[in-house]
């Protein structure tokens, strides 16, 4: 590249991970509609039965030690490789197959099932091994105050300020794999489209905020992304 790239800010959601065996939320079969979220994803759940909700992330955290990065992950990757200082990656996923793909400029704005959260001092660490309410805080010593270090139903996301501001500076904003109904998420593409951004939906079907895009890509993640980001340094 022999000039500066357009500013892209990207979002991914539930649906990249699903072609690596993870399931969505909000799906017709997805965890929501198996389990009550208030019981194990709300600080009003956690409080009356920890047991559940560390059994809930427990099995999921082993789940994710069997995924693998897809097409999709990886294509991210390259295109973050070659956009450099001028690239954000949002996800509202909390598995780690960014990282895996070799994502780096990344944020988990809805925490990371890998990482615990030290409720008395307020320790963020990494945690792959299943928690429980005999854990203790590595920092602090404490037992029984560690939780999963997830945004849960009523808390605010991680990171919100800087990403308002790429989202500000963004010329491209490309929201991949989402319900387009989960807030503060659901609003980028109007944020970014505010800011003069080309916006652009890349998904299975169409979401809650398909209408707010304006350009609309169908497809599994694992083709279409490849394909999307090919076009993206082929234009570069």
């Amino acid at each position: 590249m022999t000039s500066s790239p357009p500013s892209i800010v990207i979002l991914t959601g539930a649906g990249i991970s699903v072609e690596s065996g993870l399931e969505t939320f909000r799906d017709r079969n997805g965890l929501w509609s198996k389990i009550d979220h208030r019981e194990v994803a709300t600080p009003e759940g956690f409080a009356h039965n920890p047991v559940k909700v560390h059994d809930f992330y427990n099995r999921r955290r082993r789940q994710l030690r069997d995924a693998k990065p897809n097409a999709a992950h990886h294509a991210l990757a390259r295109l973050e490789g070659a956009w450099r200082d001028n690239f954000l990656l949002v996800t509202q996923n909390v598995d780690d197959l960014h990282e895996s793909a070799g994502s780096r400029r990344l944020i988990h704005m809805h925490g990371e099932l890998n990482s615990g959260l030290c409720e008395a001092c307020g320790l963020r660490c990494l945690w792959k091994a299943d928690m429980s309410t005999y854990s203790q805080c590595p920092h602090c010593s404490i037992v029984g105050r560690m939780r999963p270090d997830i945004v849960w139903f009523g808390e605010m996301p991680y990171h919100m300020e800087r990403i308002y501001r790429a989202l500000a500076q963004a010329e491209l904003f490309v929201a991949i794999g989402t319900s387009g109904n989960v807030y503060p998420a659901a609003q980028f593409v109007e944020e970014a489209g505010a800011a003069g951004a080309h916006t652009v939906e890349i998904n299975l079907d169409n979401s809650d905020n398909t209408s707010l895009f304006a350009e609309v890509i169908r497809g599994p993640a694992s083709t279409t992304v490849p394909a999307f980001v090919d076009r993206l340094l082929a234009e570069a």
